[in-house]
């Protein structure tokens, strides 16, 4: 392809080779960017609950502290995480571009025999028009519980017993560690019994959710098998290539769009030129007039219905248009059509 020839011209974009290039690079590095700032987001938040936690430990352990000062504090670190969690999904949103690109769009022309995915574009394009979550709250969370705050909350537990044990002076048995416990009306027994349940709660979950995988990760790339896909375009021996685990096989919403109207020529040939889409004529007869009616037949995405309704309207007031979900569209501009 010579440097003077579009990639595609389509709504007014006249891209070469280089210019698309040059585009995507920019957009990588402005989600690196944005990545970035929801990661360090995520450390200011751990930096606060562990502040928080050394600054509470001291307190309750200095002359006149009280055991208060702990249960406080893991309440103080509970809404930490709960902040953390949901900062966590945005930034596996933003993350999960950037590996979306480094796998299917970078990788590829490393590769033989360079050639990307084929759904990959439509998957990043889904992203940036409909955005949403890549991952579970509670997947957000129990990674989030496994990576720093189980250890933050088995501190503050053993902290509290050490304090129990030891203030306001060397308690003699365990009873006597379980009265202590006690805040107000509230027995020691329950105080201690509800602090383990928490724990274990919180342990269940961060377990529970290590099967959940749904996250882009932030080290280690892993990948699954699909059908004549792949980030880097190559098979494996079984005629299957690899997909990026993570990204979301589903394209845009695909639709048929089937136009009655009397203007044809002029309407295929706007649909041809503004939408660079195909467009199929049959003959059709209005069975209550009895008048013949020529039939376009337009294949395309949620995202052009409308800018296919403005070409009607503009070009032919008293047309007809259908548009009905397809199961597949395969060829040129859609999916890729592969052999099973």
């Amino acid at each position: 392809m010579s440097d003077s020839e579009p990639v595609w011209s389509y709504r007014g974009y006249q891209l070469r080779p280089g210019d698309f290039t040059t585009a995507m690079v920019h957009f990588f590095r402005a989600e690196i960017s944005r990545a970035n700032v929801w990661r360090v987001r995520l450390d200011t938040t751990t930096n606060w609950a562990v502040i928080s936690t050394g600054a509470m430990i001291s307190f309750a352990f200095a002359p006149g502290g009280h055991q208060g000062v702990i249960l406080l504090n893991a309440i103080l670190v509970t809404m930490f995480l709960i902040i953390e969690t949901r900062r966590y999904r945005y930034y596996d949103l933003w993350s999960s571009r950037v590996r979306l690109m480094e796998t299917d769009f970078f990788a590829a022309m490393l590769v033989p025999p360079f050639s990307p995915s084929p759904d990959w574009a439509e998957s990043l394009a889904e992203s940036l028009l409909q955005p949403h979550f890549s991952i579970s709250r509670m997947e957000a969370l129990g990674r989030r519980l496994r990576r720093n705050y189980l250890y933050i909350y088995f501190i503050l537990g053993v902290a509290h017993i050490g304090n129990l044990a030891l203030f306001p002076d060397v308690a003699n048995s365990t009873q006597e560690i379980v009265q202590r416990a006690g805040l107000g009306p509230v027995p020691g027994f329950l105080v201690l019994l509800g602090g383990f349940a928490f724990f274990f709660a919180l342990l269940m979950i961060a377990l529970l959710t290590r099967s959940l995988h749904e996250a882009s990760g932030e080290v280690m790339p892993r990948y699954g098998t699909m059908e004549g896909r792949g980030p880097l375009g190559s098979a494996t021996k079984s005629g299957r290539r690899m997909d990026a685990w993570f990204r979301k096989s589903q394209q845009r919403k695909q639709l048929l769009a089937i136009i009655i109207t009397d203007k044809a020529k002029v309407v295929s040939d706007k649909i041809i030129k503004e939408l660079n889409r195909g467009v199929t004529s049959l003959p059709g007869t209005g069975m209550y007039t009895g008048k013949s009616h020529d039939v376009l037949m337009v294949a395309l995405t949620v995202t052009e219905v409308e800018h296919l309704k403005a070409i009607v309207r503009a070009e032919d007031e008293s047309a007809f248009v259908i548009v009905s979900p397809a199961q597949g569209v395969y060829g040129r501009g859609f999916s890729t059509i592969v052999e099973s």
